[in-house]
């Protein structure tokens, strides 16, 4: 097979079925618009309501902007393939989708951690919050992630553009990803494969060592509180936040705990959908349905709505 440095490739996408790409079109067009709508509204509340103007609701709305971004990286091109049936991609246009998929996905990981940081100092130092998440140091705090991220998918994106690949061949997957672009290097990968992981490697355990160590002294600090109504309520303001944790984290270590150039699967591109798709979209639900001060300000913009209609 010829190699070229620029070539065309075409995205396999969910299924090789003609049949069910209209039913796959129709579910993941409705996941994606119900995505839209609900960190729409979410960044609309925080937005809009003085009273949710506070580090936590910071990090939720930068959260909201990352997923909003997250899912239009990989949801449009998907249903694009799904509708005309034709998956090709140009070079460029993979690795633009790549860096920005990637700068999305790593993010999601900091933002992640950084909300457990708010968390452990919203309950294990009450006294001093206000002093310890001062509207400078959370906005120090969302720039640096944006910066990390940035670098590394930058990083991750001059790498693959480096390589020789198989001209006109398929990627297994619905977007352009570092695995399925490996494999079809013609190139020798296996130091920048090494170099990936470890980088990988190093950020997402950074990230998960932030979130262990801060809900231990969390949980340290609630089991101290002498009351059942005081631990329940401590924990309340972390349940939404870890249900998060636990989505994101179970799909995509089920992706990439593995080197890049193993064989792909038909589980990990469902694992993806996951947490490129269903995840992003069920966040700002999970956070709007679990509290009561986002309820509120959604009441208040939909009654403003009705009255204004």
């Amino acid at each position: 097979m010829n190699c070229s440095k620029t070539p065309g490739f075409i995205l396999l996408g969910l299924s090789s079925d003609p049949e069910k790409w209209q039913p796959l079109f129709n579910i993941f067009l409705c996941l994606y618009l119900l995505g839209l709508l609900g960190n729409l509204l979410l960044l609309l509340a925080i937005g809009t309501d003085v009273h949710l103007h506070t580090p936590m609701y910071f990090f939720l709305s930068q959260l909201s902007l990352v997923d909003l971004c997250f899912i239009t990286t990989t949801a449009p091109k998907m249903l694009e393939a799904l509708w005309t049936g034709d998956g090709s991609i140009s070079f460029s246009g993979c690795l633009t989708q790549f860096y920005f998929f990637a700068v999305f996905a790593d993010m999601d990981n900091l933002l992640l951690a950084v909300m457990a940081i708010d968390r452990y100092a919203a309950i294990c130092h009450p006294l001093f919050y206000p002093f310890l998440m001062t509207p400078c140091r959370c906005e120090v705090l969302a720039s640096g992630s944006w910066g990390i991220a940035h670098c590394v998918s930058l990083f991750y994106t001059l790498l693959l553009s480096q390589f020789y690949y198989h001209t006109n061949q398929g990627i297994p997957h619905f977007f352009c990803d570092s695995r399925p672009l490996l494999l079809l290097s013609c190139s020798d990968t296996h130091l920048s494969e090494g170099l990936m992981m470890a980088l990988s490697g190093v950020l997402g355990m950074s990230s998960v060592l932030c979130l262990v160590s801060s809900y231990g002294c969390i949980f340290y600090a609630v089991a101290r509180v002498p009351s059942a109504q005081g631990k329940r309520k401590a924990l309340a303001t972390c349940s939404s936040h870890l249900s998060v944790v636990l989505l994101f984290y179970s799909t995509v270590f089920a992706t990439y705990l593995k080197p890049p150039s193993t064989s792909h699967s038909s589980a990990e591109v469902v694992a993806a959908v996951m947490y490129t798709l269903v995840t992003p979209t069920l966040n700002p639900f999970i956070y709007s349905l679990r509290n009561k001060d986002v309820k509120s300000s959604l009441r208040k913009i939909l009654n403003m709505d009705k009255f204004q209609g």
